[in-house]
């Protein structure tokens, strides 16, 4: 089943939308295994991993999900690329907190415009930790202020400075398991820790229109990378996912 109308305007107007989706339980078994391996090689991920297709490039068959590469030609257009998946493991007890923030603050994609598929592999609830998100905080469609904190219980660095945003405004992302989201790259969002005694795993699937160029040069500019402690860039692949390279500029991998 495709976005109805009503989804599609929901994510113009709200920056995400939860389709009508459900990642097969099979699948989920799968992602838990390779989630299990990759720990037992990099228990320095127990947390977060930023870039899992670095170190298995297996989790491609989850981000090649037909149903949901169907949801994002929707709403980026028909060509598009995957640039990312990260892991956010956030185990039950000490399960650290994401700030708010605007992901593509950290992001060598010009101009700038992602789609990020977000997995649920546990339920998501507020007592583990769930997403939250300021509706409509994408609207103009700018970045807006963030400062660094480098506290080490934070999977990011990168804060909204507070001046930005009223977290009054903040909705709660409550998914089942296997369910999405989808948000826009402009969107605040930020989560709490997980103190409960329940995993909040989830994957995310970063896509932009190729009409956008993925900046491997843009990494070398040390006045905006260094500061922003991004992760390394300069060898990231760049998955072709449907249509064609607009900007001819992109050196995409195909599977």
């Amino acid at each position: 089943m495709m976005l109805s109308n009503n989804q599609i305007n929901q994510y113009k107007n709200d920056g995400y939308v939860i389709p009508d989706f459900k990642m097969p339980e099979e699948d989920l078994l799968k992602i838990e295994k390779r989630h299990n391996d990759l720990l037992n090689k990099h228990p320095e991920f127990k947390n977060y991993c930023p870039a899992v297709l670095s170190y298995d490039e297996g989790f491609i068959d989850i981000c090649n999900n037909e149903k949901i590469l169907d949801y994002v030609s929707q709403l980026i257009g028909p060509d598009f690329a995957l640039w990312n998946s990260s892991f956010f493991a956030k185990p039950p007890i000490d399960g650290h907190a994401t700030p708010w923030h605007q992901d593509g603050q950290y992001w060598p994609i010009r101009p700038l415009a992602t789609c990020t598929a977000w997995l649920a592999i546990d339920d998501s609830t507020p007592e583990n930790g769930c997403l939250k998100f300021i509706k409509g905080s994408h609207i103009d469609q700018k970045l807006k202020s963030h400062n660094v904190n480098n506290n080490k219980n934070l999977t990011l660095n990168q804060e909204l400075a507070n001046e930005e945003f009223n977290e009054k405004d903040a909705v709660d992302l409550i998914l089942k398991r296997g369910q999405i989201s989808l948000h826009d790259v402009y969107l605040v969002h930020g989560s709490e820790a997980n103190n409960s005694s329940k995993a909040r795993r989830a994957i995310t699937m970063r896509f932009m229109p190729t009409t956008s160029i993925f900046d491997h040069q843009l990494v070398k500019d040390k006045k905006l990378f260094s500061k922003l402690n991004a992760n390394k860039y300069s060898d990231r692949k760049i998955y072709h996912m449907r249509g064609k390279d607009i900007s001819g500029k992109n050196n995409l991998t195909y599977i």
